[in-house]
């Protein structure tokens, strides 16, 4: 076969040269424009969870910061005007002096215009009384029964002393996630339990604790206490008011905290009380280790 002809040679070249060509002009054209067009990326959304629920993730939150200040509260002296209306729907008013002390040991000091009225010492599970009027003197065990008929609050100690301080009750289990969460005037409420097993609720407002209500299994409320006028001691955040609904007891009781000291030393020999001489004794239990009545 003859050869082709010279002059096809620089046409087959010329085209290699534009294909070439094209082929680097493709891919310079994107790098200039990554160099001229990019900004700066922002962070990159988190994706979706399955079954995510943004109120729950709100709650648990709430809940560990609660979490947190319980760790950070030890001890709290006040004097607290106290107004307490009872069945009668008569409304006693007096000035008080509270120190407690975590987990369960409560002082309350009731004046009157004369002086100490009723002095209360609770420490773990003993409990004594003196009504310096009467000069009587009385032990007995502490528990909801005897700390409502002399202090108006019907709770276990350590269940008082979380009330007195704007903390949740102990069984209310909060390390673990709501079973559901809504709003109610105002307030995120969060609700572990359900209508067979009795509901337990904390109310958030503003971040901090605003509400605890406890209902039993009939839906009767055990008891339910709001907190309000929170200031900052010391970096902790701690309410002025206390209001506690118990509607078994049909009574009402409402703390207004005076000046609180958060966190100060308190010593152990605040929550343990001896008779003067001559006092009258009663023990308020069937605890037969106890001084029996008048015994001195």
């Amino acid at each position: 076969m003859p050869p082709a002809p010279a002059i096809e040679r620089p046409a087959i070249r010329i085209r290699g040269i534009r294909i070439l060509a094209a082929l680097l002009m493709a891919s310079v054209l994107p790098l200039s424009a990554c160099l001229y067009f990019t900004y700066p990326a922002g962070p990159e959304p988190e994706s979706p969870i399955v079954g995510f629920d943004a109120q729950k993730f709100q709650v648990e939150k709430l809940t560990a910061a609660l979490t947190q200040r319980e760790k950070s509260l030890d001890t709290m002296q006040t004097q607290a005007i106290m107004e307490y209306t009872g069945s009668d729907q008569k409304t006693v008013k007096a000035k008080e002096q509270l120190v407690v002390k975590r987990p369960d040991n409560l002082r309350v000091e009731a004046m009157s215009p004369f002086g100490v009225a009723l002095l209360l010492a609770a420490q773990g599970p003993d409990l004594a009384i003196y009504e310096p009027g009467e000069n009587r003197f009385m032990r007995g065990a502490a528990n909801a029964e005897t700390l409502y008929r002399f202090a108006r609050i019907p709770m276990d100690p350590a269940d008082a002393v979380g009330l007195l301080m704007g903390l949740a009750p102990r069984e209310f289990g909060i390390s673990k996630t709501a079973d559901s969460v809504s709003n109610e005037n105002g307030m995120t409420l969060a609700a572990y339990g359900n209508s067979t097993t009795g509901v337990r609720q904390l109310g958030f407002s503003g971040g901090n604790l605003a509400m605890v209500r406890d209902t039993e299994s009939g839906g009767q409320v055990r008891y339910e206490v709001r907190y309000s006028d929170y200031h900052d001691i010391g970096g902790v955040m701690f309410p002025y008011v206390v209001d506690a609904d118990f509607p078994s007891a049909r009574s009402h009781l409402r703390l207004r905290y005076l000046r609180p000291i958060v966190n100060g030393s308190v010593p152990e020999s605040a929550f343990v009380l001896t008779p003067v001489p001559g006092a009258t004794l009663m023990n308020l239990s069937m605890d037969p280790s106890l001084p029996a009545e008048n015994e001195s």
